[in-house]
């Protein structure tokens, strides 16, 4: 085996923006893109193409360093950069001097053949969180993952890999964050001191370079800003993509769906969406109907639309190998699929048998991808769910040898679903001129969120997995995905009523409430577990509702500075130990104010921790001391759910869709606070871009205790809210105060109290 390690610098030439170190065995190459983000790329093709499918931003304009015989020093306001010339390690410090991460002074940077890793010095204490959809603890300190974007379905609570790739991870040591994001789409590596005696950590990939991004914010939340500033935001989702989601592998026909959402109102269960999984289409054909048992697509779907619901329908990469079918024959005419190096085009078998692949890297590609969603579109389809797009095939992965253009697939397998998120989201935005299209994706990379959610997979009916899934969704919020859901239930296997239960009142807190199950599984709506069950989970579906005002307002949030609606406590609380104990490690903060500590179905009593400060039982208003753990009463009724003293969240009474307009109530609780709070809240139409154009409404909520005053502030843009009474409740205070019918549309309001 041919095996290099990084040696001395032989030249420092700079060249306009970039520092470029050559050594015998490559090049590296340094940029500053922001005071808070510094580039380094180690190469060993320096003359191939500079490209990235996760990064929308450019380095500054100008770098200045430092040289002396021993090493290269680069300052910006946020970073000291000190580059060891002999032999080159890289080693980044605050501005004042403290070490944040640094190369292991012996092994550094190198090479075995084509696979290219980085060995890094251990910190003392340090803590590792992140990279997105993975098993495992929250602090990934002595595990080790891979990168390889895979159809795992009936994964376990420690399977590794699963379907997504986000090699992005922050470090937590001496009371020190950074930021560590390796932008490479071969299969990688990361190892955090798992099997070295905590010697090091180490991270690297197959092929490719070592290009790293790395970030020196000293919080979690500026790192998570500066990363998605980096890899883009998420734009605000629909609306009724935030409402209560009802699938099923598969309802059969129109007539079953809509027979399903007929219930729902029937029931006076809230909800906004139906889902066709794979049998919707003529033989698993993509952008076919089945002319059997959906006949009249158009038809069906204004029914559904005369109940307030959407569809969202299930989309596959696999293009059916069939004369006569519209897709396949314009693909092979055009050359769009993926193809052996000998030019024959690859063929896998998944659903509808023998399959073409479409070239997602290519933009004629995705444009043609994208018209082709006017079959669905035309009907009223307005949900686009991409599934199968690991790329998964029947028991195999795909050869190495396949190509897509000039590139094989190991280099571009874990960035294929995103390429084709990124299409279905490019083509369905066109045709649906103003509307805002919701894109569902189940393989994903960085940067994903610029086009789609995400949702965990196949999981399984059992608690282990109810526990998995909130870690996963809040994993991902770190790595820059905030729209994300699980199947409630568990996709596979049946849940018992009361873990139905329990997980129906965790989805009021996930940012995509989706109830998802497999083929030949128990029917999984509401009214399937008995009357006293199905009226626990319509509660718990009503304060969903309730609460869209607040979740729509995180949403907005997350669209300026990447913080996710579901937070790890290791965002807010990142230097308290307790958060990243096993028992605490899955709960996590439900936007600014609210803290959800999630229980397993067989059990009615919880041990959590609520972290600094007071806090408050949701839904009782009893007082709670932070800094400590506490035994609380579990019931499947009620799970856990604190607010934050100094809490501020917007609710509405309850409708049965969003797309009703409501009462024209907004009712705003604040939790009692020795401390000042503010709250952006945010509305919009929910439905179109016009927000793009300043047709919002947005107002800072003021909770100042010394003041005695919660004041609203004047509307920002030009939307009239959908609200014209507003409603106080305030929580926590020496006397109850409930105050109503006061007039929202005022420029400011000033309460006193």
């Amino acid at each position: 085996m041919d095996f290099k390690i990084l040696g001395p610098s032989q030249s420092v030439v700079q060249q306009n923006n970039k520092l470029i170190i050559k050594t015998a065995e490559a090049e590296a190459h340094v940029t500053v893109y922001s005071p808070s983000i510094i580039r380094v790329n180690i190469t060993r093709q320096p003359a191939d193409a500079d490209e990235s499918f996760a990064v929308i931003r450019e380095p500054e304009n100008s770098l200045a360093y430092e040289e002396t015989d021993a090493e290269i020093i680069i300052k910006t306001t946020a970073l000291t950069l000190r580059v060891n010339k002999t032999p080159l390690r890289f080693a980044f410090y605050t501005p004042d001097g403290k070490l944040l991460s640094k190369d292991d002074d012996r092994f550094g940077t190198n090479w075995q053949n084509s696979r290219v890793i980085n060995y890094r010095e251990l910190q003392p204490e340090e803590h590792f969180i992140g990279l997105g959809e993975k098993v495992g603890n929250l602090n990934r300190r002595a595990s080790s993952f891979t990168n390889w974007n895979t159809d795992a379905s009936d994964h376990t609570p420690k399977t590794d890999p699963l379907y997504e790739t986000f090699p992005f991870f922050i470090g937590i040591h001496s009371e020190l964050t950074y930021g560590f994001f390796l932008d490479n789409t071969h299969k990688s590596y990361f190892d955090f001191a798992a099997s070295c005696d905590d010697q090091f950590i180490w991270l690297g990939a197959d092929d490719g370079d070592l290009n790293y991004y790395f970030f020196g914010a000293q919080t979690v939340a500026g790192i998570i800003d500066d990363y998605t500033w980096l890899t883009g935001r998420m734009e605000m989702p629909p609306l009724w993509s935030l409402g209560y989601q009802q699938c099923r592998w598969s309802y059969m026909s129109a007539q079953e769906v809509l027979d399903v959402a007929a219930k729902f109102r029937e029931h006076n269960v809230p909800a906004d969406v139906m889902y066709c999984d794979i049998d919707y289409m003529e033989g698993f054909k993509i952008f076919t109907w089945n002319n059997e048992t959906f006949p009249n697509p158009k038809a069906f779907i204004d029914k559904l639309k005369a109940m307030n619901f959407k569809l969202v329908t299930i989309v596959d990469p696999g293009i059916k190998v069939e004369e006569g079918y519209q897709q396949y024959d314009e693909g092979v005419e055009r050359g769009y699929f993926a193809t052996y190096p000998n030019g024959e085009n690859y063929i896998g078998e998944v659903w509808p048998g023998r399959c073409h692949f479409p070239d997602f890297f290519r933009e004629d590609v995705r444009e043609w991808w994208g018209a082709a969603f006017t079959a669905l579109i035309e009907p009223g389809v307005e949900g686009f769910w991409n599934d199968m797009n690991e790329p998964a095939v029947w028991n195999q992965n795909m050869p190495w040898i396949v190509k897509f253009g000039d590139k094989f697939m190991p280099e571009l397998r874990n960035v294929y679903g995103m390429q084709m998120a990124r299409a279905t989201y490019d083509g369905t935005r066109k045709i649906l001129g103003n509307k805002r299209p919701f894109v569902l994706t189940r393989a994903a990379y960085s940067g994903t969120q610029r086009y789609s959610a995400v949702w965990t997979g196949d999981n399984t009916a059992t608690d282990e997995h109810l526990l998995l899934g909130a870690r996963l969704v809040n994993s991902l919020g770190v790595s820059g995905m905030a729209f994300v859901g699980v199947d409630i239930g568990g996709f596979s296997g049946n849940p018992t009523p009361e873990m139905i239960v329990r997980w129906n009142n965790l989805g009021i807190y996930t940012p995509m409430y989706r109830n998802h199950s497999i083929k030949d599984s128990e029917f999984r709506e509401p009214w399937q577990y008995g009357e006293e069950n199905l009226n626990l989970i319509r509660k718990f579906i009503e304060d969903r509702y309730r609460l869209l005002p607040y979740l729509y307002s995180a949403f907005y949030q997350t669209t300026q500075s990447g913080l996710p609606v579901c937070r790890t406590l290791a965002i807010e609380y990142t230097h308290d130990k307790a958060v990243y104990y096993e028992d605490y490690q899955n709960q996590f903060l439900f936007g600014d104010g609210l803290l959800v500590a999630p229980v397993k179905s067989t059990e009615l009593t919880a041990k959590v921790y609520l972290p600094c400060g007071d806090w408050y039982r949701l839904g009782t208003d009893e007082k709670y001391t932070g800094g400590r753990e506490y035994v609380v009463d579990a019931p499947l009724s009620d799970m856990p759910v604190f607010a934050k003293a100094g809490a501020i969240v917007p609710m509405q009474n309850v409708t049965q869709s969003t797309q009703h307009s409501g009462d024209g109530t907004l009712i705003l609780h604040v939790w009692n606070s020795t401390e000042d709070n503010d709250f952006v809240y945010y509305e919009d139409d929910g439905n179109t871009y016009d927000y793009e154009a300043g047709n919002y409404h947005k107002r800072s909520i003021a909770f100042s205790p010394n003041e005695k005053t919660i004041k609203i502030s004047a509307a920002e843009g030009n939307y009239k809210s959908k609200y014209n009474l507003l409603e106080l409740v305030l929580h926590g205070f020496d006397d109850a105060i409930h105050l109503n019918k006061l007039n929202f549309n005022n420029d400011e309001i000033v309460i006193e109290y």
